[in-house]
């Protein structure tokens, strides 16, 4: 699985705590689109690269991180295609996967404790979507963009 991952300064950090653990799986490869400090740049720019990466196929999914989560959330989901979800807990990332078949992933460097996010992470990568009634929920959140 390709993983495209991107933050602006203030998920910087936490963006550096998420590689290195991808990196320790097997079935991972990582795309960093940036930034690459804690100088001070705009989210969308990096959540839109990164929801583009996913959106033509250059990476399956994508996880982005900025101070709080919600702006860079907000970019990646201007981008059509996208299903970026913001999650907090192990069981929002759960059922963004299951419930929203989401292809994206945002957290916030400030916000969110580091070992919280790689449990978030973990469960959001190893969570399967559902389908069924849910699958037709995607297809019009897709047709909406």
């Amino acid at each position: 699985m390709i993983i495209a991952i991107a933050s602006d300064h203030g998920g910087y950090q936490l963006k550096e705590t998420v590689k290195e653990y991808l990196r320790t799986r097997n079935d991972i490869q990582i795309v960093d689109l940036g930034t690459d400090s804690e100088e001070s740049v705009d989210y969308p720019i990096y959540g839109k690269a990164c929801a583009e990466a996913v959106a033509s196929g250059k990476a399956d999914r994508g996880i982005v991180c900025c101070g709080t989560g919600i702006g860079i959330s907000i970019a990646a989901n201007k981008v059509k295609g996208i299903r970026c979800g913001l999650c907090t807990s192990v069981e929002m990332a759960e059922m963004t996967r299951k419930h929203n078949n989401a292809n994206m992933l945002a957290m916030g460097g400030r916000t969110t404790d580091p070992d919280l996010a790689l449990e978030i992470t973990k469960a959001w990568l190893d969570t399967e979507f559902e389908g069924g009634r849910h699958k037709r929920r995607t297809e019009m959140l897709d047709e909406m963009c």
